[in-house]
């Protein structure tokens, strides 16, 4: 039987996390701050509240993207 340590939880934990949301379309803000940081650097991110607004913004409100 194998010892799962502490680390090893939170590191299990944080990644199912990520899965979950990813899987239901949450945006997820730290793997944006991340990119921006190393393929964009110069650029200043948009803050927690923007880049919410964005997200939805892309999701709902293109054209002919939704039945109803």
């Amino acid at each position: 039987m194998s010892l799962v340590t502490l680390s090893d939880l939170r590191t299990r934990v944080r990644r199912l996390g990520v899965a979950l949301r990813r899987i239901i379309g949450a945006p997820d803000y730290e793997r944006y701050l991340a990119h921006v940081t190393c393929r964009h650097p110069g650029t200043t991110p948009l803050s927690r509240e923007d880049f919410a607004r964005d997200a939805l913004a892309r999701r709902y409100d293109r054209p002919g993207s939704r039945c109803c």
